[in-house]
């Protein structure tokens, strides 16, 4: 019997989230420990592979929403890059080869998420997984952001395996993809509701 190829995805509970900027400090300690502290200039926030947008809805009630790669199956950024330096791998997960990266930032323009950044000392595009974060999952262990969430909304998973944490909240929880209209089928998944 074959088994299906991981499907990695990532999840963010906005149901369960308190908004404590936990994962946005752990995801730049792991990923980036030379820019905390540091702002992303063009965010006006924390240099980091997630971004905070906080806002305010219909009802006049703020809101938070936690954003980063979704690592889309039809990438805009792989498409957009002439150098293969941003590709897919074998677990789904999108990632930057920094040895064929020119700098050339068609990758940060290219993302609708508006989640990729540039580290303004190598000159080089960033986004979620960091190389922290890729080592920790390689031990078997969970990405910085969802090991530092004290509400436990974050959970990082094979959507594959129907055994895995992220496949029962897929089918237990109602959940939506943003900017999923766009045709990029992102893993990046928000639990809004049960």
């Amino acid at each position: 019997m074959n088994t299906p190829p991981q499907r990695l995805v990532h999840l963010w509970d906005a149901t369960q989230c308190i908004g404590c900027g936990a994962c946005v400090m752990a995801c730049t300690a792991t990923n980036a420990p030379e820019m905390l502290f540091r702002e992303e200039t063009g965010w006006q926030s924390l240099a980091s592979n997630i971004r905070r947008i906080e806002s305010v809805n219909g009802q006049g009630r703020p809101e938070l929403l936690l954003v980063q790669c979704q690592h889309c199956q039809r990438a805009p950024c792989v498409k957009t890059c002439p150098f293969g330096a941003t590709r897919h791998d074998a677990r789904g997960l999108v990632r930057l080869d920094p040895a064929l990266c020119a700098g050339c930032k068609y990758c940060v323009t290219s993302c609708p998420y508006n989640v990729r950044w540039m580290h303004p000392d190598q000159g080089l595009p960033m986004k979620c997984m960091g190389a922290g974060c890729l080592e920790l999952i390689g031990q078997g262990q969970p990405p910085a952001c969802v090991q530092a969430c004290p509400a436990m909304a974050r959970d990082f998973g094979d959507r594959n395996d129907p055994r895995s944490s992220v496949s029962q909240t897929l089918r237990t929880r109602r959940t939506r993809r943003l900017l999923e209209h766009l045709g990029t089928e992102p893993n990046y998944f928000v639990v809004v509701g049960s």
